[in-house]
């Protein structure tokens, strides 16, 4: 699928690795609907690349909220080609630990926005690219979403985090069989150690030592690198159905 004149929506998209999918699609000639709870960082994103990126504020677990999105989005820049789903939060705590046992709150809301919110935004982004005209080879779309290591190297105290993930894992493959018909791709990237907000808060010293944990190159990945895998599986037809990992060959340690 050509990028170029097309439309992606992006989740979590004001920020870390939505946000650099959203600037290299503009780069590459695409235009981007950009979702996300943080409406200053969207409203900015959109003052500084232009009308063909739109934002809207919306919660990812929402039915309401995405469906209007979409709606918006398709009035306004056109059909829906390419969906990216960066959308996540993250929780570290232990199952039992000095201070009791792991919030059932913090686990639900983790499990809520990171893979229940991707599903609902594959469901009800579905619904509209079926309408979509075919290209060449009769694809109508392709949807990316975002993964972790932690679903396959798991460390203590990623226990809601790491089966968020897996679940994106596990429903790669079945949605891809079944949107295969329809000519919509499916497709999930597993990140390792990011520079993303998330690390920011750590200091440099902090950041330097994560990214010594990765084989090669030893240093944190740069969210630019998450948005050229993203260009390269839209752009290759046959990426579908599977993970890849984007880590340098880093294995999680358990802590």
């Amino acid at each position: 699928m050509k990028i170029k004149n097309s439309c992606a929506m992006v989740t979590g998209g004001a920020s870390g690795l939505g946000e650099a999918t959203v600037r290299n699609i503009i780069r590459q000639g695409g235009k981007a609907l950009v979702i996300d709870v943080s409406t200053e960082k969207g409203k900015q994103l959109q003052e500084e690349l232009g009308e063909a990126v739109l934002f809207v504020k919306a919660d990812v677990t929402n039915e309401e909220d995405i469906r209007n999105a979409i709606d918006e989005g398709i009035d306004k820049l056109g059909p829906l080609n390419m969906v990216i789903n960066c959308a996540g939060v993250v929780v570290a705590q232990k199952v039992l630990s000095r201070k009791g046992t792991h919030s059932l709150e913090d686990f639900t809301k983790v499990i809520s926005v990171n893979l229940v919110g991707t599903f609902n935004v594959i469901r009800l982004a579905t619904e509209r690219m079926v309408s979509n005209n075919e290209n060449e080879e009769g694809g109508r779309g392709v949807i990316i979403n975002t993964a972790s290591v932690a679903a396959f190297d798991g460390q203590i105290g990623q226990a809601a985090y790491s089966a968020s993930k897996g679940g994106i894992v596990g429903m790669t493959l079945p949605i891809a069989r079944e949107l295969a018909t329809k000519g919509i791709r499916v497709v999930s990237i597993a990140p390792g150690l990011f520079h993303t907000p998330m690390f920011d808060a750590l200091p440099e010293e902090a950041r330097t030592s994560l990214g010594e944990m990765v084989p090669f190159p030893p240093r944190l990945g740069y969210p630019s690198e998450y948005a050229q895998l993203v260009q390269s599986i839209i752009e290759n037809p046959m990426l579908n159905g599977d993970t890849i990992r984007l880590d340098g060959a880093i294995r999680m340690q358990p802590k």
